[in-house]
């Protein structure tokens, strides 16, 4: 038979009275928690990538999105400069 032992903090009673509701880690600032459903098969393949790349799979969902994003920018000013070129040479061919 179990003897009790007060040393084992499962036996103990525990203060609630200073609690405070909510997560129980705070995100960083410039994080925001969300719930997002995603296909298995892409959870699965970024949490494949984790032993190679280190971190974890959610760092790697958001390192590729950020990557999605700037390719995304990219495209965008290129397209912008190329229609800005594309009208100077119009307007200096129409000009001449």
């Amino acid at each position: 038979m179990k003897r009790h032992d007060d040393s084992d903090p499962l036996d103990q009673e525990i203060d609630f009275s200073q609690a405070h509701r909510g997560p129980a880690i705070t995100p960083e600032r410039d994080k925001t928690r969300v719930t997002i459903s995603l296909d298995t098969a892409v959870v699965d393949w970024f949490r494949e990538q984790v032993p190679e790349n280190g971190g974890s799979y959610q760092t790697l969902i958001n390192e590729a999105l950020k990557v999605h994003i700037n390719q995304q920018q990219s495209r965008n000013d290129l397209e912008q400069t190329l229609r800005r070129v594309l009208r100077e040479e119009l307007d200096a061919r129409q000009a001449a």
